[in-house]
């Protein structure tokens, strides 16, 4: 290709848009963000991006533009959040969106055909920004994806998303499209007529020059239905008042962007886009000040600012080859995400030929799933299988970096398993523990090299669940802390590096609010009342519920250790023991505090409810009878809670109120919309919950007294965040 002239935007350096010209005449404008992984739109880039427009313009003979990215797997990730962190006013972030609106329309009305080519993520303010021109071209790298994710963060898309979407891809699709934040794939993208095409990276800009020179601008034509619901009045009232009913069964009132959204579409569609231009933008600058994407912000920088951490002082060691030991459902999904996500090669070890069988199965089945719904080729699965194998012996394992222990709960098989691994690996391997209740420090205690020991907590499902929690003992280096960091992020997961305690952060936090739960239920209370007052406050499913979720087997273990540990707080009522006795795991074994009926029918004139299983009651010997409103279910379980994490911060465990607050959401469900205990405990004051805790002492005994930390924090009225 001849020679490429290119003309700087300004007297800046690095400028963010570079405009180029090709031998066929059509422009080029480069977005790139230097010093950046990835390109994000802020405020101050709209004068350039305006300059640049112009100087395209001007410049003679050009017969369109291309906009596209400098970065290599991304086109823009979105607009920098930290924009809408600065401002202090409705009115502010209304100009904020505003601004946004003005620049992409007027791109969309640009004198010459502008193309947006993609490659890689085009998020948020990057695909407004695709939508405003006037074609779309994609790669087929499996990096590309478009999505509107704001309704994530408690907002809406604020620059023409609400309204160019919808009139480009049918109402209903672009419905689900922007109050889920689901991303699609270029493939999926292509089918919606979100994109003009799909080709391979190498030919992108020449397919999209074509685009230009060739004016293929052919309107997507909307089906009968769709035109149905976007255009007349009956249409749009039965769409708008069943995606209403649909969305607020689903946020149940706790996320006012979604009913926001719906509320922008609709009108717009009803009057014209300028009026919903004028919606949204209002609309987003209300929800920009809402404690709600306050919240979600909050949690979104947290966990960023965790990806950029190692955990440790020290580099992370690369990683090759990884073992995994125990080939049953953790160990499974263990080796799953680490195939599959972290693209590494795993070893599973287990002591049966169905243990192996088993752990590949998992794979297996998670990936024709993927197939089946064409979100991956056969040759993709077959390439992912490819990585797994297994064993019944150690063979290969000498050439493992990291090996993952995933076995039952059994001090002295965990020990042998050290031995075993530094006899093959001489002080070379790291050991990681996925332990839920034993002390990383025990394990490690017979071993030649503690150095390499460590504790590394998934929570189950592992391919559902976002967090493991990193678990050094005293003796384990910097590095091997690093490495297994490292680890978890390739698989990806959000870690948090937590203390050795039992019951580590997660569990510990956990285990008083389903104990009170469960004392709550020997008092009379139902399974039904105490779960529905915790799912009404925001956890995905009641504390009940929950344990028959995890197994009650499992769940009741840890108890004592606790107990041992830290004292009676932790002790379940007596009379549960009755609920082990009587062989109740919960959902695997089809006993629990629910009823799993094997034997239902086959038709239904609707949804079957879950109903708790009345035996329970028997067992317990209780007559139920609810006497406690929701919120004073929900204060006993909740309060103990927070009360416990603070202990965490207090005693590190955790290292700081932003790794409690992650480790809460992400590994418990902690209502997102609250940002997680230690923000919750700021937004309703030290001081209310330390009175809340000493009113619950006087009525229920002392597991409610406020630990020394927050009752110190309440007489000075401090926060946990700035």
């Amino acid at each position: 290709m001849a020679t490429q002239q290119r003309i700087q935007t300004s007297s800046e350096k690095s400028p963010v848009f570079q405009f180029s010209v090709r031998p066929d005449k059509v422009g080029i404008i480069t977005i790139n963000v230097v010093d950046e992984k990835v390109n994000t739109l802020k405020a101050a880039f709209v004068e350039q991006f305006q300059n640049v427009l112009k100087q395209a313009q001007q410049h003679s003979g050009v017969k369109g533009l291309i906009i596209t990215s400098g970065k290599p797997d991304n086109f823009i990730a979105g607009a920098d959040i930290s924009m809408i962190a600065d401002c202090k006013t409705k009115e502010e972030a209304t100009a904020l969106a505003k601004a946004g609106q003005d620049l992409f329309t007027q791109l969309e009305n640009y004198p010459l055909p502008v193309v947006a080519a993609i490659n890689g993520a085009c998020l948020g303010g990057g695909l407004e920004l695709a939508l405003a021109c006037h074609g779309r071209i994609c790669s087929d790298n499996s990096k590309t994806r478009l999505g509107l994710p704001e309704v994530q963060l408690g907002l809406l898309p604020g620059s023409g998303g609400t309204q160019r979407l919808p009139r480009l891809i049918g109402v209903t699709i672009a419905l689900d499209m922007i109050l889920t934040g689901r991303q699609i794939n270029a493939k999926r993208a292509f089918k919606l007529g979100l994109v003009d095409d799909v080709v391979p990276q190498a030919i992108l800009l020449d397919v999209a020059a074509q685009w230009i020179l060739t004016a293929k601008k052919a309107a997507k034509k909307q089906t009968i239905m769709e035109r149905f619901w976007a255009n007349t009045t009956l249409g749009r009232n039965i769409l708008f008042d069943q995606a209403k009913k649909r969305t607020l069964a689903k946020t149940k009132g706790h996320y006012p962007a979604a009913e926001r959204i719906l509320h922008v579409i609709e009108r717009g569609l009803e009057k014209d886009i300028q009026t919903g231009f004028k919606e949204e933008a209002n609309a987003f600058g209300e929800l920009a000040m809402t404690p709600v994407s306050s919240a979600l912000r909050h949690l979104f920088f947290a966990s960023t600012a965790l990806k950029n951490e190692t955990g440790s002082s020290a580099k992370p060691d690369n990683l090759h080859h990884i073992g995994i030991l125990g080939g049953g459902l953790m160990g499974g999904g263990i080796a799953f995400v680490t195939a599959t996500k972290g693209n590494l090669p795993v070893r599973i070890k287990d002591i049966s030929d169905k243990g192996i069988a088993q752990a590949l199965n998992y794979s297996w089945k998670a990936l024709s799933t993927k197939v089946k719904k064409k979100r991956l080729s056969a040759r993709e699965r077959q390439r992912q299988m490819g990585l797994l194998s297994g064993t019944l012996d150690y063979s290969g394992f000498h050439q493992t970096d990291l090996i993952v222990e995933a076995v039952f709960e059994d001090l002295a098989l965990k020990q042998k398993m050290v031995a075993d691994i530094e006899a093959l690996g001489e002080g070379k391997i790291i050991f990681a523990s996925n332990t839920s209740s034993l002390p990383i420090h025990k394990i490690a205690e017979k071993a030649q090299y503690p150095e390499k020991i460590i504790g590394l907590h998934y929570f189950s499902p592992v391919e559902k669940m976002p967090l493991v929690e990193v678990i050094p003992h005293e003796k384990t280096d910097a590095k091997t802390i690093a490495t297994t960091v490292a680890f978890a992020k390739k698989q990806g997961k959000v870690a948090i590096v937590v203390g050795d305690k039992p019951g580590f952060y997660v569990n510990r936090i956990l285990a008083p609010y389903i104990s009170e739960a469960l004392t709550c239920l020997v008092e009379g209370e139902t399974i039904e009342n105490i779960d529905k007052a915790l799912v009404q406050f925001g956890f995905p499913v009641g504390p009940i519920q929950l344990l028959d979720e995890v197994g009650i087997d499992i769940g009741t273990k840890i108890t004592p250790i606790l107990v041992n540990e830290f004292g009676e707080r932790f002790a379940s009522p007596p009379a549960v023991d009755a609920i082990i006795a009587d062989d109740r795991k919960g959902r695997k074994n089809g006993r629990g505090f629910y009823l799993y009926n094997q034997h239902a029918l086959p038709f239904s004139l609707g949804k079957n409810k879950k109903r708790a299983d009345p035996m329970i009651y028997r067992l317990l010997q209780v007559k139920p009878k609810n006497q406690l409103s929701a919120s004073e279910i929900t204060e006993r379980c909740l309060l103990l809670m927070l009360n416990e994490a603070v202990r965490c911060l207090d005693e590190n465990i955790i290292q700081q109120p932003r790794d409690g607050d992650i480790g809460a959401v992400f590994g418990i469900g902690f209502p997102p919309f609250f940002g997680g205990p230690f923000r919750y405990i700021d937004s309703m004051g030290t001081t209310k919950i330390v009175d809340k805790l000493n009113q619950l002492t006087e009525k229920y005994g002392e597991k409610f007294q406020p630990c020394e930390r927050l009752a110190a924090m309440a007489k000075l009225n401090e926060r946990f965040y700035s």
